[in-house]
């Protein structure tokens, strides 16, 4: 059990900070970009060969591809949980005169353009059965996630910065990858979402510096039980139509395996650069059990890698409900 009263003082500590957060590391409102700047124009006098395009090279994408970007949308779109989430945790105040508050209402600003840049996408796109997607949306938000941080601040900043790295990797690799088959308007797409996401995962990975500087043995403990635990992706209780909750997600990880966007391998560089970028082998004044943490942490990423080279990924291919036949 943490101190909780020890983590609400360094989280006033660092709300001091936070309007310097904002202006790093998210864009005014004013300057960034929109979703309805990279779809077609329906006022336009070619939005109806910009759809007839767009669909073309949808139904030309890989399978395992098409069902990432599908399940990535999803993922986004759930994004009501995890902001009541993060606004729950020990140290955020709901005022709108509280820093934290701030920064997690604009954070989601920035996010909800994602899910519906992606959703219009698809809607146009033809090769999607939308009800299908919109009743796995439904059911993600309501079933919520569980990912093992409880309202601790140390443990959930642990999880939004090696997830925030994990999405901007998602989306840059399906982005990078339909521009391989000349889908340059997706891959822009998927793009600029990939550099919001690498935004957002510097300034999570930020907050947990500034962290080991005022409290090192108690963010390494936390550090460590998250790692420990395994970091859950949001989505984990994802399902279909008629299955339980988080009877799909083995499918869709698969699926991300196969298409080469999110891997075992993946998991274990993200956990390596926060070892480096935390400088967590040269964080001294630690107490003894933080130490065998700090010990544990550093020697993680090789005994996952034994355990990760033994992986093969399944063969079989899931009919996904979200794709039309």
């Amino acid at each position: 059990m943490y101190n909780k009263l020890v983590r609400l003082e360094v989280m006033r500590n660092l709300g001091k900070e936070v309007n310097n957060f904002i202006n790093s590391y998210l864009t005014p409102v004013e300057k960034i970009w929109q979703p309805t700047d990279f779809l077609p124009d329906p006022s336009a006098e070619t939005f109806k060969y910009d759809v007839e395009e767009l669909q073309t090279y949808a139904q030309e994408m890989d399978y395992a591809l098409f069902v990432t970007l599908i399940g990535d949308c999803i993922t986004e779109e759930a994004l009501p949980s995890y902001e009541s989430w993060i606004m729950g945790i020990d140290g955020v105040e709901q005022e709108k005169s509280s820093g934290w508050s701030q920064w997690v209402r604009s954070w989601t600003a920035e996010e909800n353009r994602h899910g519906d840049l992606l959703n219009k996408y698809l809607y146009l796109c033809g090769r999607v059965n939308m009800r299908e997607v919109e009743i796995t949306t439904q059911y993600l938000i309501q079933d919520g996630f569980d990912i093992g941080t409880s309202m601790d601040p140390y443990r959930n900043f642990v999880y939004t910065s090696f997830q925030e790295t994990a999405t901007n990797i998602s989306h840059r690799r399906v982005g990078s990858l339909a521009k391989q088959t000349g889908n340059t308007k997706l891959s822009r797409m998927c793009g600029v979402i990939a550099a919001d996401e690498a935004r957002h995962a510097k300034a999570y990975k930020h907050f947990v510096t500034r962290i080991f500087e005022l409290d090192p043995s108690e963010m390494m403990l936390a550090f460590e039980d998250m790692m420990r635990k395994k970091i859950v992706m949001p989505a984990h209780l994802m399902r279909e139509s008629g299955q339980k909750a988080g009877e799909l997600w083995g499918h869709f990880s698969d699926a991300a395996q196969r298409a080469m966007v999110y891997t075992g391998q993946d998991y274990i560089n993200i956990l390596s650069d926060l070892l480096n970028d935390w400088k967590i082998e040269h964080i001294s004044g630690l107490n003894e059990k933080a130490e065998k943490a700090q010990e544990y942490l550093m020697k993680l990423p090789g005994r996952l890698q034994k355990i990760t080279d033994r992986i093969a990924t399944p063969d079989l291919q899931y009919q996904f409900k979200w794709v039309k036949s």
